[in-house]
């Protein structure tokens, strides 16, 4: 983990993070490096220290380490997400950015943090800038979403009230989950490539592996296409589809 802090490339804006990790010597170099970026850090070394936290101050982005004493990041972000927004004031309830930092880089551990609702996933070790500019990344994501509805079918997104369904039914999205249906559906009976959602939902391209397209769109299906017609479609050799059903 290289530690040397660069002066931030952007302003943090004074957003508040929550660092929670069990060894001391990176959650303290962590909060000095953090907040001489410029931003509002506390820390946290086990998950309900962590839950207990996010209630009582609640932060813009959690960094969760997966393996804590008490309970793995993954328990963490289930609980985070379990709580409705108007269960804590001021915070953010189930849609709180969580970017999973940890030693354990298979591409299970992977999966599970981002089908949980995970925004991104780094390994330790990590560049500091890197990891900052992740942080960055994943807060202008999340910081605002288009105001206008949309509509494809029986299918409604919300972006001002983060709220989705389908016939009528509430359809519960992790954050990833909704960026990625709210880019579809604003780009609905267009097609588009991997590389065009990597780009505008995650900001970056993972590192070149744009698996994790097809993982969160299988996400999707599974919430969304649960009963007919099916409105996701792939476009073998070119990439996938949100549209209503051909007459």
């Amino acid at each position: 983990m290289a530690l040397s802090t660069p002066p931030p490339s952007e302003s943090a804006g004074g957003h508040r993070l929550l660092v929670v990790d069990d060894e001391s010597t990176v959650r303290e170099l962590l909060r000095t490096a953090l907040r001489y970026a410029g931003f509002d850090v506390e820390a946290a070394a086990t998950g309900e220290e962590a839950l207990d936290l996010a209630v009582r101050r609640p932060p813009d982005l959690v960094l969760l380490d997966v393996m804590l004493p008490d309970m793995d990041g993954f328990e963490v972000i289930r609980r985070l997400r379990a709580q409705p927004r108007s269960s804590r004031p001021g915070g953010r309830g189930g849609d709180l950015p969580v970017l999973f930092v940890t030693a354990r880089e298979t591409r299970q551990d992977r999966i599970n943090g981002l089908r949980l609702g995970g925004d991104d996933y780094i390994t330790k070790p990590f560049d500091l800038e890197e990891l900052i500019a992740r942080i960055h990344a994943v807060l202008r994501r999340t910081k605002a979403e288009p105001r206008a509805g949309l509509v494809v079918g029986d299918l409604e997104l919300d972006p001002e009230a983060h709220h989705v369904t389908r016939a009528g039914h509430t359809v519960r999205l992790s954050p990833t989950e909704f960026r990625l249906l709210h880019f579809m559906m604003a780009n609905a009976g267009r097609t588009r490539t991997k590389g065009q959602i990597l780009q505008s939902v995650w900001d970056y391209d993972f590192g070149g592996d744009r698996s994790i397209v097809d993982t969160y769109i299988s996400y999707l299906r599974r919430k969304v296409d649960t009963r007919e017609p099916k409105l996701i479609h792939t476009v073998r050799g070119v990439g996938y589809v949100i549209r209503e059903p051909r007459p």
